[in-house]
C-alpha cells in the first residue's frame, strides 16, 4: 500500500521566519512550496521536508530527520559547522568520537539541532 510511495519530513517549529533562517540560510534549502505563514516546503534530493509552525515544537527528543550523504559526509559537516551549525555529541555504546562525528566501524554519523531543537541527522549511509 505505501512501500511504493515517497515520504517526507515533517517538523514542527514555533517560529517560522527563525525556522526559514535556519533551514535555508545555513541547510541552503530552497522553498518548494507551502509559502504561507505557517508552512513551508523544501526539496532535499528526491524527498521533501515541511516545516510548519506548532505549539508542540521542540518536544520530540529524537531524531526528526536523517540524510544519508555517503562520502560526502566530512565536507557537510564541516560546511555545516562553517555555517554555525552547533552539533550534538552523545555517549553511544560502541562508537567513537572523530571531532563531531561519531564512529561505528564503517558507519559515520553526526546531529544537530534546529532552532526549536528538533534533532536533524546526517550519516554516511
Amino acid at each position: 500500500m505505501l512501500t511504493d510511495k515517497n515520504a517526507m519530513a515533517t517538523i514542527a517549529v514555533r517560529n517560522m521566519a527563525a525556522a526559514r533562517n535556519f533551514y535555508e540560510g545555513k541547510l541552503h534549502f530552497k522553498r518548494s512550496g507551502g509559502d504561507d505563514q505557517s508552512v513551508t516546503t523544501y526539496s532535499s534530493g528526491n524527498s521533501t521536508v515541511l516545516i510548519y509552525e506548532s505549539q508542540y515544537a521542540g518536544t520530540n527528543k529524537a531524531t526528526s530527520a536523517t540524510w544519508g550523504v555517503g562520502d560526502e559526509l566530512e565536507a557537510i559537516v564541516r560546511s555545516l559547522k562553517d555555517a554555525g551549525v552547533e552539533f550534538e555529541h552523545y555517549d553511544l555504546p560502541g562508537a567513537r568520537r572523530d571531532g563531531d562525528i561519531h564512529v561505528f566501524g564503517n558507519f559515520k554519523a553526526a546531529w544537530f539541532k534546529d532552532p526549536d531543537g528538533n534533532i536533524l541527522h546526517v550519516n554516511s549511509a
